[in-house]
C-alpha cells in the first residue's frame, strides 16, 4: 500500500486580527518555512506594553523544521519581531529578503546584539528550493523600496503570497510589479492565493506615489520660513520625493528622530536614497541658515509622545523648535487607534500658529495597499482555484472575500481564517485542518511575556481609578492595631486630609472587630481592611480605587 502523501499546512499566527504582527508558517512533512515575522504596537486597551508579537509557540516546537524565514519587506508589521524569534530558535535560521529590507533588520539585530546573522540576499526572479519547497520571489510595488511577493510550490500544491501591494504604474523608483512572472504562474497554476487586504473596503484605484510630488513641491517652494514634513521613516519613496523638492528650491534637508537618522542612512548607503552630501546638514547647523533654505525630515507622523515632531511642538527637542512662521506636513494617514494621538499633535501646532497639511486640505499623502480595482486585478491575473485574504481587520478579510465572490469564485473555495486556523492542501484541494496554539507575547520592558488579562486590568484599574494602601501594624498576642496609615495615590482625594483620617479609623475599626474571632490569621485580617475600606470609599466618595492592604506584626 503506497504510503500517503503530507498535506501542506498553512498557519497564519498573526495578521488577521488587524494590521499588524504578520507572520504565516508554511510546513510539508518535515519542512517548515515562514513568511513574516512582524509586530504590531499596543492599544489603549494594553497599558505599559511597548510591543505586541504574534504567539510563535508552534514553530519553536517544530524547529528542527525550519529551513528559513522569507521576509516580503522592511516595515515594522512584517520584520519587529525577527529579533525575538531568532533569540528563542536554539540554531541560526537563515533569513531570505530584499538588499534594502535585509539592510534595515540588520540594524534591529544589532540593537539586540544579534551577531553575524545569516543573511540571503534575494530579489526579483530569484528562485531557491528550501527542502521540498520550490520557491520564486518577485517584484511588487508598496510603500517601501525591495518590496517582495512569493509562490511556493510543494508536491501537495501551490501558493501565491502577495506581501504587501499596490498596483503602481509610476512608482518612484521605476520597479513596477513583475506582471509577466505572475502571469507565469498563474499558467503554471496557483491552488492558493493570500492577497493583502488592508484597502479592501475602499473602492477604485489607489493613486501612484508620484502623485504626491507635485503637491510637496508646491508647499515647499510657497513655503516662507522652514518646512518640518513627517512621514514613516520606512517610506524611502517619499523621502526622495520631499529631498527633491528641497534641493530644487534650494533648500538643506534636516534629518531627526532616531529611525529616520537610521533608516536614511541605510537607505543612502545602499543607493536607494538619493541625496548630495551636501545638501544634508545638522540640525545644530541651523541657526546659521536662512530659515527659507531648510527643510526638516522628521519623524511623528502617527503621534507618538516622544518622536521628533511632537518634541518639536511642545519646545521639548534639543535643537530644532516649530514657530508660527514653519510649515508643517503629515505626509502619512493615521494608523488605526492612533487618530487621538495625531490629533492632539495637530492641536499643539495649531497653537504655535504654524501652516498645516495633511490629507485633509492636500494630497501629502497616499497609501502603499491596493484597493478594490487593484484587489480584483490580482484576482483576475492569478486565477487561483482557492483563497485567503490576509493582512488586515475582520472587515477587511471579509470585504475581500465578497470581492472574490463577485468575480464568480464558489464560497467554499474562500477561507477567512482566524490566527491560529491552519489550512490543508491535498492535490491542490484546500480544506480546514487541526488550529495550533496561538495568540499574543507581549514584549514589556525586558520582559517577553504571555498575554496576561490580570496584569493588564489592573494596569487599566489603577489608571483609572488610583490607589489607596493600609499600612497596619497589630500586636502578635493582641491581635489589635497598634499603628495605622492609609495613603492614596491618583485619587482626586489624595490630600484630603478629613477623607484620610476617617479611612484610617474605618480600617482600625475593622481590625478591631476582625480580631475579635478565635484564630483569626493575618490573611483574614488583610482581606476584612480591603473589603471594609473598599466599601467606605465608595460610600464616601463613588469611586472604586484598587485597595492595596499591608498587615505586619509586631
Amino acid at each position: 500500500m503506497a504510503k500517503k502523501k503530507p498535506a501542506l499546512k498553512i498557519i497564519p499566527l498573526g495578521g488577521l486580527d488587524g494590521i499588524g504582527k504578520n507572520m504565516t508558517v508554511f510546513e510539508y512533512g518535515n519542512d517548515m518555512v515562514i513568511i513574516d515575522a512582524g509586530l504590531m504596537f499596543p492599544d489603549d486597551d494594553q497599558p505599559g506594553i511597548d510591543l505586541v508579537l504574534p504567539d510563535y509557540t508552534y514553530v519553536l516546537e517544530n524547529e528542527d523544521k525550519l529551513r528559513g524565514i522569507m521576509i516580503t519587506h522592511g516595515h515594522e508589521d512584517h520584520t519587529g519581531a525577527l529579533p525575538y524569534i531568532l533569540k528563542d530558535l536554539r540554531a541560526k535560521v537563515p533569513i531570505y529578503a530584499s538588499k534594502l529590507t535585509l539592510g534595515i533588520i540588520e540594524g534591529k539585530l544589532a540593537e539586540h546584539k544579534i551577531n553575524e546573522p545569516r543573511f540571503r540576499q534575494v530579489e526579483n526572479g530569484t528562485h531557491l528550493n528550501l527542502g521540498t519547497f520550490s520557491i520564486d520571489f518577485f517584484s511588487v510595488t508598496h510603500s517601501i523600496p525591495g518590496a517582495l511577493g512569493i509562490y511556493l510550490r510543494t508536491p501537495a500544491g501551490s501558493v501565491l503570497h502577495t506581501g504587501d501591494f499596490k498596483l503602481d504604474q509610476t512608482p518612484i523608483d521605476g520597479v513596477t510589479p513583475n506582471y509577466q512572472a505572475i502571469g507565469r504562474f498563474a499558467t503554471m497554476g496557483i491552488d492558493l492565493l493570500m492577497s493583502d487586504s488592508t484597502n479592501a473596503n475602499l473602492p477604485g484605484f489607489t493613486p501612484s506615489e508620484a502623485t504626491v510630488g507635485v503637491p510637496l513641491r508646491h508647499i515647499i517652494h510657497r513655503a516662507k520660513g522652514r518646512v518640518f514634513v513627517a512621514c514613516f521613516s520606512s517610506h524611502i519613496h517619499r523621502l526622495q520625493q520631499v529631498c527633491d523638492a528641497a534641493t530644487a528650491v534650494g533648500r538643506k534637508v534636516v534629518v531627526t528622530g532616531r529611525s529616520m537618522v537610521t533608516n536614511t542612512r541605510v537607505a543612502r548607503e545602499l543607493g536607494y536614497l538619493h541625496i548630495d552630501e551636501k545638501d544634508l546638514i545638522d540640525a545644530y547647523d541651523t541657526p546659521d541658515i536662512p530659515d527659507d533654505k531648510i527643510v526638516v525630515l522628521c519623524t511623528g507622523s502617527q503621534g507618538e509622545p516622544m518622536s521628533a515632531l511632537a518634541r518639536m511642538a511642545s519646545g521639548e527637542h534639543k535643537s530644532l523648535r516649530i514657530t508660527a512662521d514653519d510649515t508643517v506636513i503629515i505626509s502619512a494617514t493615521p494608523v488605526p487607534g492612533n487618530e487621538k494621538s495625531v490629533q492632539g499633535v495637530i492641536n499643539e501646532l495649531s497653537k504655535i500658529g504654524c501652516r498645516i497639511f495633511d490629507k485633509t486640505n492636500a494630497q501629502v499623502h497616499v497609501s502603499g495597499h491596493g484597493r478594490q480595482e487593484e484587489l480584483k486585478l490580482m484576482l483576475a491575473m492569478t486565477h487561483p482555484h482557492n483563497f485567503m485574504p490576509v493582512h488586515g481587520e475582520a472587515v477587511h478579510l471579509r470585504s475581500h472575500a465578497n470581492l472574490a465572490l463577485s468575480m464568480g469564485m464558489q464560497p467554499d473555495h474562500i477561507f477567512i481564517a482566524n490566527n491560529g486556523d491552519t489550512l490543508e492542501m491535498r492535490n491542490g484541494t484546500v480544506s480546514w485542518g487541526e488550529p495550533v496554539e496561538s495568540g499574543v507575547v507581549y514584549v514589556d520592558g525586558l520582559n517577553v511575556t504571555d498575554a496576561d488579562p490580570v496584569v493588564l486590568r489592573d494596569r487599566q484599574k489603577l489608571g483609572e481609578d488610583g490607589i489607596v494602601t493600609a499600612v497596619v501594624a497589630i500586636g502578635r498576642r493582641s491581635r489589635q492595631a497598634t499603628e495605622v496609615e492609609v495613603s492614596a495615590r491618583g485619587v482626586s482625594y489624595a490630600n484630603d486630609d478629613e477623607i484620610i483620617a476617617e479611612a484610617t479609623d474605618n480600617v482600625r475599626q475593622t481590625i478591631e472587630r476582625t480580631a475579635k474571632s478565635d484564630g483569626v490569621t493575618t490573611d483574614q485580617l488583610r482581606k476584612s481592611v480591603r473589603n471594609g475600606l473598599s466599601n467606605f470609599l465608595w460610600s464616601k466618595t463613588h469611586t472604586r480605587p484598587m485597595v492595596i492592604p499591608v498587615v505586619m506584626e509586631v
